[in-house]
């Protein structure tokens, strides 16, 4: 049997092992990789055209962007350079662009040049692209997680093609996982792999095939260490059970950078949960920003927006508990901060809304900004300041106290507003009685 020290020891990463060499080992992005797309010309060796279209490839961590960049380059023959845009510069770019020119223009040979991680370049570094890319000197592959739409500047993404990778499906994480169990180069069958493994596995990886391997790789190490303990003369091999892969992997590390696409995404859903009434998809999206280290301040305030913007006075207790609750995680912090955090969700989730506050702003916003403000009444002018009484300031204006109702009908918008109304309220929630109290108080100012 083959010992645990043999398989794992100073070896390569199994998923760097594991890296397909031809786009037909690829698990997933087949939509990508149909007849005649743009990867599958790329990839073909006979495809020796030197205008062949640079490219960009926008997913999530583990999609395969990397084996893609190297499947072509193994597939075609062509000569392939990679660097990381964490750790290469202008000169290292401006190099491979001379070498480029030197390999194509002596032995005719086409470069790829793969840059991974892009998004970390400066303007001004990927500016020293676009001469390679436009004049043909290399063809550009570039791998971002960020959307290059705010990450890649425009004359790049102008000469290049964009392709999106989803997120592998659990089919697909299946595929890969089973075949690094039994290939030469992965595992190869030094152990088996029982399906509640192969399950924790799929669910822990969330589309990420690198972590899928790597969670494999651990979960293999702690099965051979158990079977390293067993009498030789076992004649069977040893199992990867879900108590190893728990063992190995502490938890599903979220896809989730805190200045990405992810980030926003998820915020986005956290608000679209509370303003749906839905306290469980809530609670979810705020354990995922939890998990991920987001800045639990960042989510107070959020929370605050949303008790303003999308509950308002249909509870206006809302406000006040989303104020306490970012008060609370500012004094006592994390992890304790995560229980008003996620009271203030499930609050929120689950009381009366109302926009009416929120649009009655914005309205009376856009008639200000498109010059609809006139004149302050006299009436309501400033009448404590020398010459204000000579001007009429004041003159007319009626203490509202002194009405048995505390309203007296008289006029509060400019002449040129005036019968706009800008706060029309729901019947819902506490709002039921605002609205009946303002229908009283409308009709006694004159309905205006």
């Amino acid at each position: 049997m083959t010992s645990a020290a043999a398989l794992l020891s100073g070896q390569t990463p199994l998923a760097v092992r594991m890296r397909p060499v031809a786009l037909s080992e690829v698990a997933g992005q087949q939509h990508l990789l149909r007849a005649g797309s743009p990867i599958v010309a790329l990839a073909d060796p006979d495809a020796t055209s030197p205008g062949a279209v640079s490219i960009i490839l926008w997913g999530p961590p583990g999609t395969g962007k990397t084996t893609l960049a190297q499947a072509i380059a193994r597939s075609s023959g062509r000569r392939f350079v990679e660097l990381s845009a964490i750790t290469a510069g202008v000169k290292d770019v401006r190099e491979v662009m001379q070498e480029a020119i030197t390999q194509r223009d002596l032995y005719g040979q086409t470069t790829i040049l793969f840059l991974d991680e892009i998004h970390r370049f400066t303007k001004a570094q990927q500016d020293a692209l676009l001469p390679g890319v436009e004049n043909g000197w290399v063809i550009l592959i570039a791998a971002t997680t960020e959307n290059p739409s705010f990450s890649v500047i425009s004359p790049l993404l102008s000469r290049s093609l964009l392709l999106t990778l989803h997120a592998l499906t659990d089919d697909d994480i299946g595929v890969l996982v089973d075949r690094a169990v039994t290939d030469p180069r992965g595992l190869n069958g030094a152990v088996v792999l029982s399906d509640e493994a192969r399950s924790a596995l799929i669910r822990l990886a969330s589309g990420d095939a690198r972590r899928a391997l790597t969670g494999l790789e651990a979960g293999a190490a702690v099965a051979l260490s158990h079977g390293a303990d067993e009498d030789d003369d076992s004649a069977s091999l040893p199992e990867v059970t879900a108590d190893d892969v728990a063992q190995a992997v502490d938890r599903a590390l979220l896809r989730y950078d805190r200045q990405g696409d992810e980030h926003y995404d998820v915020i986005s859903a956290f608000i679209k949960s509370i303003r749906g009434s839905d306290p469980d998809a809530a609670l979810h999206y705020l354990a995922r920003m939890i998990e991920a280290g987001e800045d639990p301040r960042f989510i107070a305030r959020r929370l605050v927006i949303s008790a303003s913007e999308d509950v308002g006075l249909a509870d206006p207790q809302g406000l006040v508990i989303a104020v306490a609750a970012a008060d609370a995680v500012a004094f006592i912090g994390m992890p304790e901060g995560r229980i008003p955090l996620a009271e203030a969700t499930v609050y929120l989730a689950t009381t009366a809304k109302s926009n009416a506050a929120y649009k009655g702003i914005d309205a009376a916003i856009a008639d200000i900004r498109s010059g609809g403000f006139g004149r302050v009444p006299v009436h309501l002018r400033d009448g404590h300041y020398p010459g204000a009484k000579r001007l009429g300031h004041g003159k007319g204006y009626v203490y509202s106290h002194d009405s048995e109702y505390g309203v007296v009908p008289q006029q509060y918008l400019p002449d040129e507003l005036d019968g706009r109304r800008y706060y029309e309220p729901k019947e819902l929630g506490a709002e039921r009685d605002i609205s009946a109290r303002l229908e009283k108080i409308r009709r006694i100012l004159g309905d205006r």
